[in-house]
């Protein structure tokens, strides 16, 4: 037995990764990190306030909730249901590819998972933030497969947009994640590679849940 691991879980956008990290990290009681929620955080703060504010991040609060209801706040704003607008959607990949953002939030995240117990998803989190997690799981899905799921919670959310530009975004998205020049999205030599574009949510967590039960007993 290993005792508390952290479980890194990386891929593109709308592979499911957050509802996978979620449901992991209520199994085990483990700490749930939606690094994207962060960087969505700052994006937004950029866009009511300027570029200008990136020079001084110390002024700057992000704060995560502990789940089950988990939220983000900002400076104490809840800006939990702000941060997923199609504008942020829009910025989100230019924002948090400044090197200024990377490192004030990978430093955030190391101290939250100092203590082990941490389920941590992202683009980069087993090649860069966390890269001596225990278990680490690289998520993919077709584009159309993601595109179809976002404009199910746009549809939720009362959001109007047509497959086709989803699909599009989601290339675009895609394209500068895996080609910028910093922490770009890659899945790490040493991560488990899972294609959930035919798997239930169920199905998907329970792999990862039986996977980090393997890894804590020492089996894997």
């Amino acid at each position: 037995m290993v005792g508390k691991i952290n479980i890194a879980i990386d891929g593109p956008a709308a592979a499911g990764k957050s509802t996978i990290s979620k449901k992991v990290a209520e199994h085990f009681n483990y700490i749930y990190i939606d690094t994207g929620a962060m960087y969505r955080a700052v994006t937004l703060h950029t866009l009511r306030n300027g570029m200008d504010v990136l020079d001084d991040l110390s002024l700057l609060d992000i704060r995560l909730t502990p789940l089950p209801d988990q939220k983000v706040f900002v400076n104490d704003e809840d800006v939990t249901a702000e941060i997923r607008s199609m504008e942020v959607n829009q910025n989100v990949s230019r924002v948090s590819s400044l090197q200024v953002v990377r490192e004030f939030l990978v430093s955030m995240q190391r101290e939250i998972a100092k203590d082990k117990g941490v389920v941590m998803d992202g683009r980069d989190i087993g090649t860069t933030v966390l890269p001596e997690s225990e278990l680490k799981i690289y998520m993919n899905a077709s584009p159309e497969v993601r595109a179809e799921r976002r404009f199910i919670e746009e549809q939720k959310k009362g959001i109007e947009i047509d497959m086709r530009t989803l699909t599009e975004q989601i290339r675009k998205r895609d394209e500068q994640d895996k080609n910028r020049a910093l922490s770009p999205l890659r899945k790490s030599e040493d991560a488990i590679f899972l294609d959930t574009s035919y798997m239930s949510i169920e199905e998907v967590t329970s792999k990862i849940i039986h996977l980090a039960e393997d890894t804590i007993r020492g089996e894997r």
